[in-house]
């Protein structure tokens, strides 16, 4: 599944986008993890894609109306489990999973591919802040307001493993199982500690790895696994960097000891038993 890194870079990647002005929407298969809107041909045409952001793992693209700002407003795209987000000239024919097309004046096409249909495309009206699935979301990992003090309070009632609780996206929002995995190795803290034992030095010194993973795989590119690449089609290589994710039985880079994997909150979790001592 993309993760805040990857979904950051196929933000980056449509920036191209900014400023063009649609001029159709194709619905090829409305049926994704939530129906695709019927009216977005419809609200969307002639108005300018004016910016791109990411809140978690979503792209928020912000549409206005020159003419009524009252009909501006703002899309919500999810890649789901397998989902990519290309830019594409518009002779390029869509293929089997290609299910939304926003096409622009210049001749650039948006179009999302996502075989399992586990991604999504939503319209989040004025107040895209407001919207049921960007409301409960905690802060972003590289923002300020995200510190060891935050952490530390947040975690004093919470029983559940260490990596269960990062990757909740009420605590904090885009630490997917990659980066978490990634993160405590970083932090040499085992993944079944109990959250609520992790002292304030503790939290400094994940939050701080948390910060660093993450930004060490955006200057990778992001990691490409099975499904991704980014919007230009260009593949990630933050994989080649991994100490502890997908590596069972493997040598520690550290250490020299075996990789271990267990199941938390029914996700693969790796790390060194030695290097991660609890």
């Amino acid at each position: 599944m993309p993760e805040l890194p990857e979904v950051e870079i196929t933000r980056r990647g449509l920036i191209p986008l900014l400023n063009q002005t649609v001029k159709n929407v194709v619905i090829r298969n409305a049926s994704m993890r939530w129906p695709i809107p019927a009216h977005l041909p419809q609200t969307l045409i002639n108005k300018k894609l004016l910016s791109l952001k990411r809140r978690a793992k979503y792209i928020l693209a912000e549409f206005v109306d020159a003419n009524n700002a009252a009909n501006s407003g703002t899309l919500l795209l999810h890649l789901g489990m397998s989902g990519r987000i290309t830019l594409l000239d518009r002779n390029y024919p869509p293929e089997k999973h290609d299910h939304f097309d926003i096409h622009f004046n210049d001749g650039q096409v948006l179009r999302l591919r996502d075989p399992r249909r586990f991604g999504a495309v939503l319209w989040a009206g004025l107040e895209p802040n407001n919207h049921v699935l960007l409301s409960v979301l905690g802060p972003e990992p590289l923002d300020e307001n995200f510190n060891a003090k935050y952490l530390h309070a947040e975690l004093r009632t919470r029983s559940a493993a260490i990596k269960v609780a990062i990757m909740d996206s009420h605590l904090v929002v885009g630490v997917g199982n990659i980066y978490a995995s990634e993160s405590l190795f970083r932090a040499r803290i085992h993944p079944e500690t109990p959250a609520k034992q992790l002292t304030l030095k503790q939290c400094e010194r994940l939050v701080v790895e948390i910060k660093t993973t993450l930004n060490d795989a955006l200057n990778a590119g992001g990691s490409s696994l099975r499904d991704f690449f980014g919007a230009d089609g260009n593949p990630g290589y933050f994989q080649q960097e991994y100490f502890a994710y997908g590596r069972t039985d493997k040598p520690c880079r550290v250490c020299s000891k075996s990789i271990k994997c267990i199941r938390l909150g029914q996700r693969s979790t790796f790390f060194c038993a030695h290097c991660q001592k609890r």
